[in-house]
């Protein structure tokens, strides 16, 4: 009896998730071969052939997948009671399909060995290291506004268009990758996310679609967001799947701008992940850290604490557990936490810079 090609892709879908599982058991594996092999390659293609376009792809590709999801449920629904087998054939093999485009188009790459690993640096540290490397970032915060405000109690405003950020994002990879030449960004495909008004009423700065490599940013974001989560998105197109790692990559890519206010908003960035965690830590620590840092950057800081405030709604947690769900069930144990933790990785490398 000859098998129909959706049974021979339903029947795949259970060998794609043992396949997935044994690479989740071998991070060496998948960091040779797949994260720097298989997987570059087929990023570079898919920037250069969607890159170009002035509107994002992906994004009407997921407004296309849920309107088959819908349709298929309309259209298919009696299939379920007439012929149970059959619909679930066609459900399976959909989920197959998807499943492997996912995972062999950039998914693998949450099974690639940590990144502190590759910059040969720890990830572990002490409260007396966090301090100090706290402290360092406060240091650094208030000389670069000081340089980029009239006084210490205004605010920095960022001057420039999403398209001059966007490429001022780019930039700052070109400058990073002399540094760290995995870090190496061609071709690039970064833009705003025509799903930026449902991004935010979720909770979402952003994304990367998987399937058309396009780094999607909210653009209805402050100006004062939009490089940081522009650089975390494209960390993302380089094979770095972890939330944490691409938030330290997206710190590295911002401080190293040669545009001042740009570095100013990087230096911010990794403070704030700092400033969290001293104050997770240590209360009184984090007062004083606190009282030493320029007024005009804690405005800065309440500028996007002020957008996210004014969308909340009763979705959104349900969208960020679900979310939290995907992170925990791709290699990443504290979910959305995960963002977090980027701050082991930040005092670590700041470890590995002193003489």
């Amino acid at each position: 009896m000859k098998l129909k090609p959706r049974v021979i892709l339903a029947l795949l879908l259970p060998l794609q998730w043992l396949l997935v599982q044994w690479l989740k058991r071998n991070p060496e594996t998948v960091e040779r071969f797949y994260s720097n092999g298989i997987y570059p390659f087929f990023g570079r293609i898919l920037r250069a052939l969607f890159g170009w376009l002035p509107f994002s792809l992906g994004d009407l590709l997921y407004v296309l997948i849920i309107v088959f999801i819908f349709r298929f449920f309309w259209k298919r629904g009696r299939l379920f009671i007439t012929s149970t087998r059959e619909f679930f054939t066609r459900a399976l093999s959909f989920v197959s399909v998807v499943f492997f485009l996912f995972y062999f188009l950039w998914g693998l790459n949450y099974y690639r060995q940590p990144f502190h690993e590759v910059l040969k640096i720890g990830n572990s540290y002490t409260q007396e290291e966090l301090i100090r490397t706290t402290e360092a970032l406060i240091q650094k915060c208030n000389s670069l506004h000081s340089a980029l405000s009239p006084n210490d109690t205004i605010k920095v405003d960022v001057p420039y268009s999403k398209s001059e950020i966007y490429q001022k994002t780019i930039g700052g990879y070109k400058l990073l990758q002399t540094k760290h030449p995995e870090l190496s960004y061609t071709p690039p495909s970064l833009k705003s996310s025509l799903l930026s008004l449902p991004l935010t009423y979720m909770g979402y700065s952003g994304y990367l679609n998987p399937f058309t490599n396009e780094a999607q940013v909210n653009y209805m974001m402050p100006a004062f967001k939009l490089p940081t989560t522009s650089a975390h998105e494209v960390a993302h197109q380089l094979g770095y799947a972890a939330e944490n790692e691409a938030n330290f990559i997206g710190y590295l890519a911002t401080i190293s701008n040669e545009d001042p206010i740009i570095e100013y908003i990087g230096y911010t960035y990794g403070l704030r992940y700092c400033l969290g965690e001293v104050y997770r830590v240590d209360i009184e620590a984090f007062e004083r850290l606190s009282n030493s840092l320029n007024k005009g950057i804690k405005k800065n800081y309440k500028e996007g604490t002020a957008f996210w405030d004014q969308y909340k709604n009763r979705a959104e947690p349900v969208f960020k557990k679900t979310y939290d769900t995907y992170l925990k069930a791709n290699n990443q144990a504290k979910g959305i936490e995960s963002y977090s933790y980027v701050v082991a990785l930040l005092v670590n490398y700041y470890k590995s810079q002193k003489p």
